[in-house]
């Protein structure tokens, strides 16, 4: 069964494309795009991931083989192969996924010399937008072209934030980045939201973190707080959401409120 199969939820509102995105590593970037793509199709949304990260860890976090693909999205934003050819079905209801490979790492180099270098991404999204409600890009933990790729085809962003020290690090670089692709690429740029993973109500560091980045970013901050969980790092090595792998645990009870949370503000 294609993706064009599955009928999309009719609503009102528009496709929302999110760039998930924060510079830093290990913040739970592919993490959060597998497991709340997974929780909205849970919720009868039809989700494409659009994995955008060299070490294709949304593409692995399905149980998809990136050693049996012969395409990916570096053949889509360098070469010009339609997203339908590439786009892979996941056990999931609802989801899909635009694997990535360790060939991506070399498009950062290519695309200098590239027309149109900033909008590759975008070109590639913009034929199938209308079959989906949401596509989430997982971008790589990077200021380059991979990322402003991402932010030109994006609507808004959601930053992942680890509940640790120098939380906030770097994500004024970021928002500065962002302001750059608004006022010269996509002036239609917003963030959607921010989401703090890895939170351990055990710890005053993770309750002072939940506090500074809340009152940072006001409203912006989502109600919803990613516990820190073995289950949820243990998920992706057997190609599976939380939610999967473990409907009753903590993890897969968040992220189903994240997606709800999602729903509503989208």
């Amino acid at each position: 069964m294609g993706f064009r199969d599955i009928s999309r939820l009719k609503s009102e509102k528009d496709t929302r494309v999110i760039a998930i995105i924060n510079q830093k590593g290990g913040v739970g970037k592919s993490t959060t795009a597998v497991n709340l793509a997974a929780a909205l199709g849970e919720q009868n949304r039809k989700v494409l991931i659009v994995d955008f990260d060299p070490q294709g860890n949304s593409t692995s976090g399905f149980g998809i083989d990136k050693e049996e693909l012969t395409q990916c999205v570096y053949d889509a934003i360098l070469h010009d192969v339609a997203a339908e050819e590439i786009i892979q079905e996941t056990s999931c209801k609802k989801v899909f996924v635009v694997p990535a490979t360790i060939q991506l790492a070399g498009a950062e180099i290519e695309l200098v010399s590239a027309m149109a270098r900033e909008t590759r991404l975008k070109d590639m999204i913009d034929p199938i937008k209308d079959e989906f409600d949401f596509i989430f890009i997982d971008c790589p933990p990077s200021l380059g072209l991979l990322t402003i790729n991402a932010l030109a085809a994006a609507d808004s962003v959601l930053i992942p934030i680890q509940c640790e020290y120098y939380a906030l690090e770097g994500v004024t670089k970021l928002l500065e980045s962002m302001r750059m692709v608004k006022g010269r690429i996509n002036k239609d740029l917003d963030t959607f939201g921010v989401l703090l993973t890895m939170y351990d109500s055990r710890t005053s560091l993770s309750n002072q973190v939940v506090e500074e980045v809340r009152r940072y970013f006001g409203n912006l901050a989502f109600k919803t707080l990613i516990p820190r969980s073995v289950k949820v790092s243990e998920a992706p090595s057997y190609g599976l959401p939380i939610i999967k792998y473990s409907p009753s645990n903590k993890g897969a009870r968040a992220y189903m409120n994240l997606a709800r949370e999602v729903i509503r503000r989208a």
